[in-house]
């Protein structure tokens, strides 16, 4: 459906189109995507719960983890709900205002998982290269308000994206060849220049992007360094694995992200876009099952979980 040519005002709806191309298979695309999704909502919730439960993850580490776990399943709560309905029910149609609010919530949600991901690294930077002083530098009253900072950050930067996007003119086509409401593929649908927004963009990109990605290669550099120089090679593995989590989150987190960005900027026609917009759902879905390679890599969640689920059984064994 298109918006008349003689009017400049902000369509009332948008449609999604969902994956241009590949509308024949969208019931088996949305396959894979709705079982990641179960998988995710089920042990990010899990993880949530059993740090809470278990004092003995009760430090910094696993606090941080919390907060990730949580980020990850707003942010793919906020898209893959819409995008099954898209795929199962034809449900294209999203009013206006609504799509801002989605816009706001996946460039928020994102930005905070980044910064989070940055304090993880700061997290083990000071547990390996300051192990005594851990406890006296990470307190919880550190924590709560690195997380509040990282938070704030996260949503005042996106406040801007939707009154930038507001007040364009959209005088063509209200269909996003997407299956969410993205920045981007949002304004390119603008009659008028988008300048301004391109360059906002850019800015919010190196604020949080550059920022937090220089932080963590910083962390990771004065890690290695003091691995490096352990005398030990049973300290420096046990060093390394207590940070192997992390860095395979931050390659699932990070590889499609720039992927998303780069092509969105100078992608062109180059990329076909239904492998944008697939890298750009998994961009959002795929961190949400880093619970799963937590759970694989970590020994002290891969014990708690087990000691739980015996517990569990040793109860209702008694009941019965």
């Amino acid at each position: 459906m298109l918006v008349s040519n003689n009017s400049c005002v902000p369509p009332k709806y948008f449609i999604l189109n969902g994956i241009p191309g590949l509308e024949k298979i969208h019931v088996w695309i949305s396959l894979p995507f709705c079982t990641m999704y179960i998988i995710s909502l089920l042990g990010n919730l899990g993880l949530v719960y059993l740090i809470h439960h278990e004092e003995s993850l009760h430090h910094p580490m696993y606090f941080f983890l919390a907060m990730l776990s949580l980020i990850d399943l707003l942010t793919c709560t906020t898209t893959l709900p819409n995008a099954l309905c898209i795929f199962w029910f034809n449900l294209k149609e999203i009013n206006f205002n609504a799509c801002l609010v989605q816009m706001f919530f996946v460039h928020g949600f994102t930005g905070v998982e980044s910064g989070v991901l940055m304090l993880m690294a700061l997290d083990r930077y000071v547990a390996i290269c300051y192990p005594l002083r851990y406890a006296t530098i990470l307190t919880n009253s550190i924590i709560a308000k690195a997380g509040l900072v990282t938070f704030l950050r996260g949503a005042l930067l996106m406040i801007p994206f939707p009154f930038l996007v507001k007040r364009l003119p959209f005088c063509q086509s209200n269909i996003i060849s997407h299956t969410y409401c993205d920045h981007m593929s949002v304004v390119k649908l603008s009659c008028s220049s988008i300048k301004v927004n391109v360059i906002y963009g850019l800015m919010v990109a190196l604020l949080i992007g550059v920022f937090d990605i220089c932080g963590i290669s910083v962390s990771y550099t004065m890690i290695l360094r003091a691995v490096v120089s352990l005398s030990s090679a049973d300290a420096r593995q046990k060093a390394f694995s207590t940070c192997t989590a992390h860095i395979s989150a931050i390659i699932v987190t990070y590889v499609p992200a720039f992927f998303t960005f780069f092509t969105h900027r100078f992608g062109g026609h180059t990329i076909p876009s239904s492998l944008h917009i697939i890298v750009a759902n998994l961009y959002l879905l795929l961190p949400t099952l880093n619970p799963v390679v937590y759970g694989v890599k970590t020994k002290q969640i891969r014990d708690n979980v087990i000691k739980l689920f015996q517990g569990e059984k040793g109860t209702s064994t008694q009941d019965n």
